[in-house]
């Protein structure tokens, strides 16, 4: 295939690639399907790539089948020269097909068989899962995997679950359809309570969609999540059934913690625990300012303050990744620090803190090159506990008296 010389205007001018799909849009400039399709859909202010004229997301593609055809004709020419055949190209669905299957969702002996249909046209291409989002199949995956979980059933779950998760709803779209309904909650707290074994892909895309929820729930329903929907979504963290899948988790615990009676319950969840453990695991950038996020987040409370205290790796932690991962991991590690120095600063936790070289710590942020509320942070610990801290031999005495 190196050797055959490709025409030019069998390629794709967004990819370079032979088209499979081509369709011709209203500037008059032929793409690949796929190729023009994800480029609308990712662009914030969507325009021709060759033209450069205003594009709308919801303009026509008009197939251009003259082309495709020159294009298999050319392939079944070059094909004892390596050239594969570009099969001809499904028709993309409409809208009144959309409703059929979505219809057949309510209909017993119908509903395993549109849901299977629904997912293997959602899985061929973005045209059909724009014109499913257009047509309520979301809120007709949530009604579904809402029926299905209150009868254990597994199998149309994880269908519905990677349906729901491949059409990336937006999150006005999605408020509109659980805002206010607990349901949804419950269907996943659920789903994730399930053992680690063959249900993990399940899970982790449960949790991937439990993310969205999660970040367009209203107030009432975030001050409701219980005790088990934090224990399930912990359960996640623990059993590291994938890296997305426990950054998803992590980011579904910080967005709750911002309701305050929520860090009361992560903590009694085990969640210092878990965090701590996970980032003993020395885990990606990401995964540890998510980590630190969260921490900072439970040590405004005395719980989660006493559990970080009690952890035989907690402060080491904490302050081993202070100066090593992000200035967000700088902040945020300088922040648990500083709630451990104000509300809990016992004698026993200001000499931890000591020996395992987190004051030595504080002290190199303030010659780093940090942003400057972190370093007047770190400055106020230095200065709030200095006395214990000047006659230490665990801190050479310049450095303290340097910045206090």
């Amino acid at each position: 295939m190196d050797s055959v010389e490709v025409p030019q205007y069998f390629t794709c001018p967004i990819s370079l690639q032979i088209m499979k799909d081509p369709v011709t849009t209203i500037t008059g400039i032929t793409y690949d399907r796929e190729n023009i399709e994800r480029w609308l859909l990712v662009d914030d202010h969507p325009m021709c790539p060759v033209t450069k004229q205003p594009l709308p997301r919801d303009s026509d593609l008009t197939p251009n089948h003259t082309l495709r055809r020159l294009i298999q004709a050319w392939c079944v020419v070059n094909a004892s020269r390596g050239v594969e055949r570009i099969p001809t190209p499904k028709v993309p669905v409409d809208g009144p097909s959309i409703r059929k299957l979505v219809h057949g969702l309510s209909v017993p002996r119908l509903q395993l068989d549109s849901l299977n249909l629904i997912a293997a046209l959602a899985r061929e291409n973005e045209s059909n899962r724009r014109c499913m989002l257009q047509n309520g199949v979301a809120g007709a995956m949530v009604d579904v995997i809402n029926t299905c979980t209150e009868r254990k059933q597994m199998d149309r779950i994880d269908v519905a679950l990677g349906v729901l998760d491949s059409l990336r709803v937006a999150p006005d779209d999605l408020k509109a359809i659980v805002d206010g309904d607990r349901r949804i909650i419950d269907s996943m707290t659920w789903i994730l309570q399930l053992g680690a074994g063959d249900d993990r892909d399940v899970r982790s895309t449960a949790t991937l969609v439990l993310k969205s929820v999660i970040e367009v729930a209203g107030s009432r329903v975030l001050e409701q999540l219980t005790p088990d929907f934090f224990q399930a979504v912990l359960s996640l963290v623990r059993d590291r059934i994938s890296q997305q899948g426990t950054k998803a988790a992590l980011q579904v615990l910080l967005h709750a913690a911002a309701w305050g009676r929520n860090r009361i319950k992560i903590v009694e969840a085990g969640g210092v625990k878990e965090i701590v453990e996970l980032e003993l695991t020395a885990p990606d950038k990401r995964t540890t300012e998510l980590n630190l996020g969260l921490l900072n987040q439970l040590c405004a409370t005395a719980d989660g303050r006493a559990e970080l205290v009690g952890h035989a790796a907690g402060i080491a932690t904490v302050s081993k990744r202070i100066l090593r991962v992000s200035s967000l991991a700088d902040d945020q590690g300088v922040r648990i620090l500083s709630s451990l120095c104000r509300y809990s600063a016992t004698n026993e936790v200001l000499q931890e803190m000591m020996s395992l070289g987190a004051v030595s710590k504080l002290c190199l942020v303030l010659q780093a090159n940090c942003p400057d509320p972190v370093k007047e942070k770190a400055r106020l610990i230095l200065r709030l506990h200095s006395g214990l801290w000047k006659d230490s031999p665990c801190l050479h005495s310049y450095l303290l008296s340097r910045y206090t």
